[in-house]
């Protein structure tokens, strides 16, 4: 990211803060109320000591006077501060909590072809991790920019009172200490962006591992993993290792030119007390403001080397946030569907120079069973995807009941389909959040009779408060967790129905049981089944056998093992024996 990207990437996080001015302009007084009477303190600190004229000449009461002046404003200034810094965390943290929450909301928002081309580590790494490096550096920024800007220009003017030609020479030699800084700021950043997109990848690749840790002991892949992530991990501490060297010279850089300048403050001020130019206080006063002068910027250049690798994570969040959404829902819905469905000659592509579903034409008559069966990869996943429309057709349309599914709003088309497929999902929450999904409002009886048409109620009654039991992913086997998502199907009742290998992890014995579930609760739907056994298909009104994208057979499963085609080789490939 060059700079110009640094900059609008600032922009629009001001944005975001500017509609919390009201706190931004009280901390920014705060700030400058601590500041100034910080920075009055070395001059009644220095009208103190001219009251110290020589031996027996010492003005106790004065100096008294002074000291009383020095405690109330040191008081005054720890109670702006005080209050600043917790303005200061409220305004970050309100700022923080919406950039999440928009985050969130575009996810939800994004179509799947985003989010399948990327990785879900990477996306959460850009939820939680980037979102809690910009609050380090918002907060930072807070706490010590507004300061610091404040405490220049202050002491500028204090200075100005003092010493016209000191304060010239101190305003000379500070863009010195700036050069430095910005030169290392430029390379830092840099390290700090590599930093953030390795991060990322090891998020991902550290998700991907733990979650299928099953798959890569069974298949002896540890060995092969722990050296994908070392190379991960290595090229993380290189880049953080290089991104540190370069933001730690930022302040030991700027420390040695302000030292320089401190020096030289002391020199000349020497010359001119000697010429009666300057007293012994306003030196004192010179000297402690040629520090604080400096100070600020040393503060500055630190919060610049955090805002850059603030601003680097804020950029991946943006880039998130203002990822391109699903095209806009129209405002009209579908109604209850008949299930009359329409496939004109439709194409689709995941990627434009691979070709997969081409010239898809078919229509399903209400209440008619329809299976899809085919070579792994052949389109009968992606034509789901479509018909949901999880992707969007790029030629011609699929229509329900006359309506083009673009024109109609995705919430109204997937009401209007149960879907049950392979994976399963089960949400941290009870047995019945889980089953009550589709239909939040369904009675007690309605849960229990799905459960008992889908055959789960058996080990729901088993769990220790039953519907009322608490599961998470890692809860229940992999049948059962298919049987609960089948239980929601039972439950909702759509007019059309998506099987997708929905009975794949059940044993054999409950199978045969749910499949007469099924077909009682197919009787009248228009229903779509992807199967890979076709014992499960065989009484199908019509199966469509795909391959590279296209219908190349269909009809009823005598009819298709008449022709003796690819079908029918399927079909043997399953069920003939072999003879010795």
């Amino acid at each position: 990211m060059n700079r110009t990207d640094s900059l609008t990437t600032l922009k629009k996080v001001l944005k975001i803060i500017a509609r919390y001015r009201f706190l931004l302009i009280l901390s920014i007084f705060l700030a400058g109320v601590s500041v100034v009477l910080q920075l009055y303190i070395p001059i009644i600190f220095g009208r103190a000591i001219d009251q110290i004229l020589g031996q027996g000449q010492v003005h106790f009461t004065q100096i008294q006077a002074y000291l009383w002046q020095i405690l109330v404003l040191l008081l005054i200034a720890g109670v702006a501060s005080w209050v600043m810094n917790l303005i200061n965390n409220r305004l970050t943290y309100h700022t923080i909590q919406e950039i999440r929450a928009r985050a969130i909301r575009q996810v939800e928002r994004l179509p799947l072809k985003y989010l399948d081309s990327h990785a879900s580590g990477d996306t959460v790494q850009r939820i939680i991790g980037d979102v809690d490096q910009l609050s380090d550096g918002l907060l930072l920024g807070f706490s010590q920019l507004f300061s610091g800007v404040v405490a220049i220009f202050v002491t500028i003017g204090f200075m100005l009172s003092k010493d016209f030609i000191i304060t010239t020479m101190v305003l000379i030699l500070t863009p010195v200490s700036f050069l430095v800084a910005r030169y290392i700021s430029g390379r830092s950043y840099k390290m700090f962006r590599k930093q953030t997109t390795t991060r990322g990848q090891q998020t991902a690749l550290i998700n991907e591992m733990v979650g299928n840790e099953k798959i890569v002991k069974a298949f002896g892949h540890e060995v092969q993993a722990s050296q994908q992530f070392a190379h991960v991990n290595q090229e993380l501490q290189t880049y953080s290792q290089e991104a540190i060297f370069f933001s730690s010279l930022t302040n030991p850089s700027t420390r040695a030119v302000n030292n320089i300048i401190y020096a030289l403050v002391a020199l000349v001020g020497a010359l001119r007390i000697m010429a009666n130019s300057l007293t012994v206080g306003g030196l004192t006063v010179l000297l402690a403001y040629a520090n604080q002068y400096m100070k600020p910027f040393n503060d500055i250049s630190s919060v610049i080397t955090e805002l850059q690798n603030s601003l680097a994570c804020a950029a991946r969040v943006f880039a998130l946030i203002e990822a391109k959404p699903e095209s806009p829902d129209p405002d009209q819905a579908l109604p209850e569907a008949q299930g009359l469905i329409d496939i004109d000659h439709v194409d689709f592509a995941y990627d434009p120079d691979k070709p997969l579903i081409q010239d898809f034409n078919f229509t399903a008559k209400p209440g008619m069973k329809v299976a899809l069966v085919g070579p792994t990869g052949c389109g009968k996943t992606t034509f789901i995807n479509l018909l949901m429309r999880f992707y969007d057709t790029d030629k011609n349309h699929i229509k329900i009941d006359g309506y083009k599914i673009k024109e109609v709003s995705r919430k109204s088309l997937r009401q209007n389909f149960g879907m049950v497929l392979q994976e399963t999902w089960i949400k941290e929450g009870t047995v019945r959040e889980n089953i009550i999904l589709g239909k939040p409002q369904a009675s007690e009886e309605e849960i229990i009779q799905a459960a008992k048409d889908s055959h789960s109620w058996e080990f729901i009654q088993q769990l220790p408060q039953g519907l009322d039991t608490f599961i998470t992913d890692e809860s229940l086997s992999q049948g059962q967790k298919q049987l609960l998502c089948i239980t929601r199907v039972m439950l909702q009742m759509p007019p059309m129905l998506i099987l997708d290998e929905a009975t794949s992890s059940i044993d054999t014995r409950t199978e045969l049981k749910i499949q007469a579930a099924f077909d009682k609760l197919m009787e009248n739907k228009t229903s779509f089944i992807v199967a890979h056994r076709l014992s499960t298909i065989q009484n199908a009104d019509c199966i469509l056998v795909m391959k590279a994208g296209k219908i190349i057979e269909q009809g009823n499963h005598d009819s298709l093992m008449a022709q003796n085609g690819f079908y029918t080789q399927l079909y043997n490939a399953q069920f003939a024996k072999t003879a010795e």
